[in-house]
C-alpha cells in the first residue's frame, strides 16, 4: 500500500523539511481544463495548472520561485508542448512575470532531440530525422545539431499525385539518410506526409513521438492532440507504439537527466496530475513529488481511494504555499 501523503499548506517545519530534502525541483508547465469545463459556458471554462490559470499566475509563484532560488534549488520547466520551442516557452513565461532561462526550459521537443543526439546510437549514415510535426521541433533538432526533413516544409503541404505513389514505393523520393520518424502536433499533417512516414518505418526508421497525448484542450473543449497526429502510423504499423518523449515516459525522464546530470534522490516533480506529473515522478524513481490542488486534481480524495497507487510524498493547496 502507498504510503501516505504529506499535507504541507500552513506546516512552515513541514515545509523547510520538504524544501531541504531536494536540490532540483521539476515543475509541470502544461495547460489543462478543470473536470467540469466541458459542462460549463465556454466563457466560464479555463485553462488551469500549476503555475497559472488562463493568463494568470496564481498568487505567490514568482515569490515561491524566488525563494527555491536562493536556496541554490534548480528549476527546470516541463512541458509536452511540441509546437513551441524552449525559447518561446521562456518568451511565454517571462511574459507572465515568470523569471526563466531557455536552459531551465525542458519541453518534449526537445526531450526528443537530447534523447536522439545523447542516448540513441544512431548509425553514422541513418542520422536524418522525418519530421511530423511543427517548427518547435525543428528548433529543438537544430539545437542538437540533428539533420532533419519533413515538417513545416512547405513542399508537403498538397495533395497527393499519382507520381508520389510511384516514387515513394520505390523509394526514389526518400532520402536514404533517414533513421528516425518524430511525431508531434502537426497543424497540417496529410496524407503525403503519413506516406513518407510510414515507408521511412517499413524500411527500418525508429518510430519516436513528442508525446502521446491524443487529445488537446482548447476553448472548452477537445482537439485532436499529438497522438492522435500518429495513430494512423501506430494503426499502419500492426499497433506498434512509437517511444514517447513526453510525460509520463521515463523516455523523457532519461533525457532531462542526460541534460541536467541530476541525482534522481534529490529531485523533486510538481504538478497537478496524477497520471502524468505524479506517474512520471514515481517512475522515475524522484526523491519526491509534490502535488498542488490548483490544476486537475482537486482534491486529496483522488488519490486516497480505493485501488489508487498513484500518490504523491507530499501535497499543498497551491504552490504558493510553500513560502510558508
Amino acid at each position: 500500500m502507498p504510503a501516505q501523503a504529506k499535507y504541507l499548506t500552513g506546516d512552515s517545519e513541514g515545509i523547510r523539511a520538504f524544501i531541504d530534502e531536494f536540490e532540483v525541483f521539476l515543475f509541470d508547465c502544461d495547460e489543462n481544463f478543470p473536470p467540469d469545463a466541458f459542462c460549463a459556458l465556454a466563457e466560464d471554462a479555463r485553462r488551469i495548472g500549476v503555475l497559472w490559470s488562463g493568463e494568470q499566475v496564481f498568487e505567490g509563484i514568482v515569490e515561491t520561485l524566488e525563494l527555491l532560488r536562493s536556496k541554490g534549488k534548480q528549476i527546470i520547466f516541463v512541458t509536452n508542448n511540441s509546437t513551441k520551442s524552449r525559447a518561446d516557452y521562456k518568451q511565454k513565461l517571462t511574459s507572465m512575470g515568470i523569471p526563466a532561462t531557455v536552459d531551465e526550459v525542458f519541453g518534449s521537443s526537445y526531450s526528443a532531440a537530447i534523447y536522439i543526439s545523447r542516448i540513441l546510437q544512431l548509425p553514422s549514415d541513418k542520422r536524418t530525422v522525418f519530421v511530423v510535426g511543427e517548427a518547435g521541433i525543428e528548433t529543438e533538432l537544430d539545437s542538437e545539431s540533428i539533420p532533419h526533413i519533413g515538417g513545416t516544409d512547405p513542399s508537403l503541404n498538397r495533395v497527393i499525385a499519382k507520381e508520389d505513389y510511384v516514387s515513394i514505393a520505390s523509394g526514389f523520393s526518400l532520402d536514404k539518410h533517414v533513421g528516425v520518424v518524430l511525431c508531434g502536433l502537426d497543424f497540417h499533417v496529410n496524407y503525403l506526409k503519413l506516406s513518407l512516414a510510414y515507408h521511412y518505418l517499413q524500411r527500418g526508421a525508429l518510430f519516436l513521438a513528442t508525446n502521446n497525448d491524443i487529445t488537446l484542450p482548447s476553448s472548452s473543449t477537445l482537439f485532436p492532440g499529438a497522438g492522435a497526429c500518429a495513430a494512423p502510423l501506430v494503426a499502419m504499423m500492426g499497433g506498434k507504439q512509437p517511444t514517447s518523449l513526453g510525460k509520463p515516459s521515463q523516455a523523457m525522464m532519461d533525457a532531462i537527466e542526460g541534460k541536467f546530470r541530476f541525482e534522481r534522490k534529490k529531485t523533486c516533480m510538481v504538478g497537478d496530475r496524477l497520471d502524468t506529473d505524479i506517474r512520471f515522478g514515481i517512475e522515475g524513481k524522484l526523491g519526491g513529488t509534490l502535488c498542488v490542488l490548483t490544476g486537475v486534481t482537486r482534491s486529496k480524495d483522488e488519490w486516497e481511494g480505493e485501488g489508487v497507487d498513484t500518490v504523491p510524498m507530499a501535497w499543498v493547496d497551491k504552490l504558493g504555499d510553500l513560502r510558508g
